[in-house]
């Protein structure tokens, strides 16, 4: 699972900076329709690649780009971005139950390789491991939720630092340290050195992405 999942993690990386996040989407589209082009100035790659104008949305003909269109897309990217943040507390709460498991095996197995087959840590280490897949199977799809989502009316860029700023730049870290945690996993058991450097990778995601979440709120 994990060698599928890092190549995306290193495509998708590059793209979270310029993500905006939560804005008013059909008040939006009411108050400027007629007054401002269909598509933002600016849009992250991923969305260019399917909703640009130009995009495999318009190519294939499933979404014309056009007023009525649009509409519907904002719809489809409000709905998009509200199952984004319900599986950020999907993810956030397995992230707390993967982190509670890790740390038992870690302090089952101290400084000692782990051993396949042994009886030391092996029934902690299927369940971590079996958190750890469904920690990345909602973690990278919340991603996928905003990077693909339609993008909005107007991007609205400010200097301000703002709730949105923080969880973007949050956002850069934990997914960074996802990468990490992801990379190192493999290696972690059998070198109980990398295995701290995991763990401390793990905690850097948690809280990094545990502020992102609550910051929103503000």
């Amino acid at each position: 699972m994990r060698k599928i999942v890092v190549p995306i993690i290193l495509s998708l990386l590059f793209s979270l900076q310029s993500l905006a996040q939560t804005d008013s989407l059909l008040s939006s589209m009411q108050d400027t329709a007629g007054k401002a082009p269909l598509l933002p100035s600016s849009m992250v790659f991923t969305q260019r690649f399917l909703w640009g104008e130009k995009g495999l949305m318009r190519k294939t003909g499933i979404m014309s780009l056009n007023e009525e269109n649009r509409k519907k897309e904002l719809k489809i990217r409000r709905s998009m971005l509200t199952a984004h943040q319900i599986l950020g507390y999907v993810t956030l709460a397995g992230m707390v139950a993967q982190g509670i498991v890790g740390q038992s095996l870690y302090n089952t197995l101290g400084g000692k390789v782990y051993v396949r087959g042994s009886n030391t840590g092996r029934s902690l280490n299927e369940i971590h491991g079996a958190l750890a897949t469904g920690v990345d199977v909602t973690y990278f799809t919340t991603a996928a939720l905003s990077l693909f989502s339609p993008p909005p009316l107007i991007n609205r860029k400010t200097k301000k630092f703002n709730s949105i700023t923080v969880h973007k730049y949050l956002a850069i870290v934990h997914f960074s340290a996802m990468l990490a945690v992801n990379i190192l996993a493999s290696y972690a058991r059998e070198n109980p050195t990398i295995r701290t450097v995991h763990l401390a990778a793990a905690y850097t995601a948690f809280t990094a992405f545990g502020l992102s979440v609550i910051i929103m709120k503000f």
